[in-house]
């Protein structure tokens, strides 16, 4: 690469979806970035942050191995750098939470172009909290393990079950009957509370409450797609509680204009 050449890559996190729960530093990068590389889910209202005429191009992956290869996006990484452009690698969440950020970051590397990382929000516990879901809660779950749901016969699952903690798993709506089962046949109550929150930080956002038994046949009944939080462990109780403690409040409010 020329010694004139500046090209540099930004490895942006864009959170659980909203525009409005981006960091400044993303929005700040977006603005004057040369060229945009982002993931299929990121959607229309962040992409309005771009600086006008900047290139964009959408090598995210989807369901079912389709979209951009790893190596492909890497190469497009690289020649643009080369190229002396200002690159932003957008990704859903965080970079570096099931993101492959790790992955580019060490291409670029090995290329010998310098890259940055920006944290972004994680769905991981943006989209249990959007949801008034805490992933950990004094007395009822002092840890979370966040996993992908990609392989759930490689998890070691008994030492999940013994460790008390909240799950997390990521893409994991495809593999929700096997997660079911592994859950069960290494210890956990079959009635353990779920929730399954959908497309957090956007309009179109819900949340489902279920068990770890019936986990499988509540996204069939709800339609339930990707992509969604599964969040296993009592802390998923917590928004229940909340309704009945403001419905509680609200009725002694009442109770007492009566008097």
């Amino acid at each position: 690469m020329s010694a004139k050449v500046k090209g540099y890559v930004y490895l942006v996190g864009a959170g659980p979806g909203s525009a409005d729960l981006l960091t400044v530093r993303a929005v700040q990068l977006l603005a004057r970035a040369d060229a945009v590389l982002y993931d299929h889910l990121i959607s229309p209202e962040v992409l309005g942050y771009v600086r006008v005429g900047a290139i964009q191009e959408c090598v995210g992956k989807e369901p079912g191995g389709l979209g951009w290869p790893q190596d492909r996006i890497n190469h497009r990484l690289i020649v643009l750098a080369q190229c002396g452009q200002q690159v932003v690698r957008l990704k859903g969440g965080d970079p570096f939470v099931f993101g492959r950020g790790g992955e580019e970051l060490l291409a670029l590397a090995e290329a010998g172009i310098v890259a940055e990382v920006v944290p972004g929000v994680s769905s991981a516990w943006s989209a249990p909290a959007l949801a008034n879901i805490p992933v950990t809660m004094r007395g009822v779950s002092a840890g979370v393990v966040v996993l992908s749901g990609h392989a759930p016969a490689r998890l070691a699952w008994d030492a999940l079950v013994k460790s008390g903690c909240t799950l997390v798993f990521l893409m994991a709506m495809a593999k929700t009957r096997e997660i079911s089962r592994h859950l069960i046949a290494h210890g956990l109550d079959a009635m353990t509370p779920v929730a399954i929150v959908e497309r957090a930080g956007t309009s179109c956002a819900r949340t489902v409450m279920s068990s770890v038994v019936q986990l499988p046949d509540a996204v069939v009944q709800h339609g339930l797609t990707s992509p969604a939080v599964i969040v296993v462990g009592n802390v998923a109780k917590v928004p229940e509680r909340v309704q009945k403690a403001l419905a509680l409040a609200q009725w002694r409010v009442g109770e007492e204009a009566t008097k």
